[in-house]
């Protein structure tokens, strides 16, 4: 554990969950008690864009004697490439980092409401029935677009819809603003957080991001990667680990949890280690975790 860094919290950690207030299906104490029946005792919640789910997880991981981390998965994109940063410990009400994420939020919406314009041309889908699949807090997005077309009995599941109506190649895909990975990543150090990039390699080394510009990442204050998640190729897990050893990088792993209902993932099937978790905390001034 690293020196100074605080050592109440217990693992195993599960460091990038989701709420209904982005993308997941449940409620923030819903998640934090997944994550309990998991054997989780150490979480963040990490809604997209989006910070108003902590005060419940938190009050949830407190009942449950868990440790809650906050944190967001922040957009971002690079050329072609969607980046998500993992953003904790962060001071929420910092201007520039929530004026950047509310940006974010809004053209989700409007992005949303492109993507569903352009399927109801072919498929009976309306923007009332993304609504009706959506949270007053939730930052609306393609999910919600997927359970609206389940509801309508279009697909049977968010798998199918994704790799149909919702794949990029079908013609119904639409980008959304993000701003390139190394403002996120000023942002989120900027408000005393710590960015970690989400899932950095999940089309291999091919399609992550070069390592020259992930250098420039890290002299701007990136922290490491979410390297051990289900999605990510063993090729670029094993690049990733050497540019983390070289640079004495933080590496997390966690399970990109979106509810029972949601993506197939489950919380703890990826875990990031108590050394690990302790780096963050260290490294953080903008928040601090909830203790039980």
């Amino acid at each position: 554990m690293t020196s100074g860094a605080p050592s109440r919290f217990s693992g195993p950690s599960d460091l990038h969950l989701h709420s209904n207030h982005s993308d997941g299906t449940e409620t923030p104490t819903e998640v934090v008690r997944q994550a309990h029946a998991h054997g989780i005792r150490t979480l963040a919640l990490t809604d997209h864009d989006r910070t108003t789910g902590w005060a419940e997880a938190a009050a949830a991981a407190s009942e449950r004697g868990m440790t809650f981390l906050p944190g967001m998965e922040f957009s971002a994109r690079q050329d072609w490439r969607s980046v998500h940063v993992l953003g904790y410990l962060f001071d929420p009400t910092d201007a520039a980092l929530a004026a950047e994420a509310e940006r974010i939020r809004a053209d989700r919406v409007g992005r949303a409401e492109r993507i569903v314009r352009s399927i109801a041309r072919d498929y009976d889908l309306r923007w009332d029935d993304v609504l009706e699949q959506t949270t007053a807090d939730a930052t609306v997005g393609r999910p919600h677009i997927a359970d609206a077309l389940i509801a309508r009995g279009l697909v049977v599941d968010r798998t199918e819809a994704f790799e149909g109506i919702l794949h990029p190649r079908s013609g119904y895909y639409e980008p959304h603003y993000a701003p390139d990975p190394l403002t996120a990543v000023r942002l989120i150090t900027g408000a005393g957080g710590v960015a970690i990039i989400a899932h950095p390699v999940t089309k291999g080394r091919d399609r992550m991001l070069p390592v020259p510009f992930l250098e420039r990442l890290i002299a701007e204050g990136l922290a490491g990667f979410e390297i051990d998640h289900r999605e990510n190729t063993e090729p670029g897990k094993r690049e990733l680990r050497r540019l983390a050893a070289e640079h004495d990088l933080i590496v997390t792993g966690s399970s990109d949890y979106h509810g029972m209902a949601g993506k197939p993932n489950r919380p703890g099937e990826n875990t990031t280690s108590d050394e690990m978790v302790a780096r963050i905390i260290a490294r953080a001034s903008g928040s601090e975790p909830i203790y039980p």
